[in-house]
């Protein structure tokens, strides 16, 4: 069969995809520790494959895969999780299948690899439980508690107290005080709860968390002399940390990220804003001068 050079050229791009995709499933399946998702992520890289060999029948191109890709979704998977590392690289496959619909006309098999792409999705959600979204909820509790208790107060002792010493000490004391305050609360609500976390693990995470959170909006105080600059770090920083954790978790789950993303960030700045001023107001009523 004859194909124009733009068909063409968007196989080459599949086939590259595919064989990418094939290395990447490979490495990841060698790593999972049951053997009935070991199986089941081997015949989605075999699927793969016999992809790119559909492709490459009428390009007649052998194609090399992106080594770059394969190590990175690979790594992902390893440091973050599977889930998340899966489901990053069929965000791109999603892509791909625009091309796939695009050639779909000019070759008939393209109909049978969109249908492949969504029956790897449907395996893929009906395999993947993993343990690092079982204690995402635990997670949550203290990334949120954290960014919103300390932005807060780190605001208001900004202004009521601009020694940068003085603040990072309040600070750290405040932040270890509350993680470990929030590590039992959380060891309290699952232990009455039905579900498979186990209390102390999802307390811990909940501690460790908040505690991390702690560490990095403290650091500006602990580097800096300019109390403001410190503050607008720290705020930038609490931005960030939401950004990056709304990111994994609309990915892993398949949630929106603008409106998490805009809820938590909006709720944290609310209560520095509201805290910086309180700071100013407390600082002028009792004439504290430090």
């Amino acid at each position: 069969m004859e194909i124009s050079n733009e068909v063409r050229q968007e196989l080459l791009k599949a086939q590259r995809t595919e064989i990418t995709e094939y290395h990447v499933y490979k490495n990841i399946a060698d790593l999972m520790p049951e053997e009935e998702n070991r199986r089941i992520i081997k015949e989605i890289g075999e699927d793969e494959k016999r992809h790119y060999e559909i492709w490459k029948g009428y390009t007649g191109v052998e194609v090399k895969p992106n080594r770059l890709q394969i190590w990175l979704y690979t790594a992902i998977s390893k440091v973050i999780g599977f889930t998340f590392g899966f489901k990053l690289m069929e965000l791109g496959e999603e892509k791909a299948q625009v091309n796939y619909q695009k050639i779909e006309d000019a070759i008939p098999e393209a109909s049978d690899v969109i249908k492949d792409e969504d029956e790897h999705e449907d395996k893929l959600l009906q395999m993947l439980d993993e343990e690092r979204l079982l204690y995402a909820g635990s997670v949550v509790l203290g990334l949120n508690d954290a960014l919103v208790e300390l932005t807060g107060a780190l605001a208001g002792l900004t202004l009521a107290f601009r020694d940068v010493n003085i603040i990072a000490l309040s600070g750290l004391v405040t932040g270890i005080a509350a993680s470990l305050s929030m590590g039992a609360s959380e060891y309290l609500s699952t232990s009455s709860e039905e579900t498979e976390k186990h209390p102390v693990k999802a307390a811990v995470i909940t501690g460790i968390a908040y505690i991390i959170t702690v560490a990095l909006l403290i650091l500006p105080y602990l580097i800096f002399d300019n109390v403001f600059l410190c503050l607008g770090i720290a705020l930038a920083t609490s931005v960030v940390i939401i950004a990056l954790f709304n990111f994994y978790t609309s990915v892993a789950r398949d949630e929106p990220f603008g409106k998490s993303f805009f809820r938590m960030a909006g709720l944290s700045l609310s209560v520095a804003a509201l805290s910086f001023f309180l700071g100013y107001f407390i600082r002028q009523w009792f004439g504290v001068e430090i």
